[in-house]
């Protein structure tokens, strides 16, 4: 009994640590609550188009760079600027590990995103948004998703 409890302890602790890959109007949701339609002057539609162009919306994203850095979580966060991985050298100018941005709470990534945004380079500092997002009709990104955004 004692080893069930324990383990039903455990796979809770796991499951509240774990990745989570939203839904798209899920997402949206999240994003509008923390404030981020507008943000900078950037819309929740531009959010959600970067986001999943960066990871599909998974938050346990992680993509190795040849530089020996890592992106993580939802928006892809560099290591080398704005986490720390304790492999490589980092900036950390988001003052966060880079394991915080694996799990399924994503207010640190939404903090962490805003602050980088905020940067000269706004969101062209994603690649992806910059290919895939700028400059494009993406009122697709919150059809039906019961959000102001765009």
């Amino acid at each position: 009994m004692t080893v069930l409890v324990l383990l039903s302890v455990l796979a809770s602790f796991l499951v509240g640590c774990a990745g989570k890959i939203f839904q798209r109007c899920e997402l949206a949701q999240a994003l509008r609550e923390a404030g981020m339609d507008g943000f900078h002057g950037y819309s929740l539609p531009d959010w959600l188009c970067m986001a999943f162009y960066e990871s599909g919306f998974d938050t346990g994203t992680v993509v190795h760079e040849p530089d020996g850095s890592s992106n993580n979580g939802i928006f892809q966060i560099n290591s080398r600027l704005w986490c720390n991985d304790y492999k490589t050298s980092s900036s950390n100018l988001c003052h966060m590990h880079c394991s915080d941005l694996l799990t399924s709470n994503i207010k640190d990534d939404i903090v962490c995103a805003m602050h980088i945004v905020q940067q000269p380079q706004g969101m062209g500092i994603w690649l992806s948004w910059r290919q895939h997002c700028k400059g494009h009709d993406l009122s697709m990104w919150v059809e039906g998703c019961n959000v102001k955004g765009g």
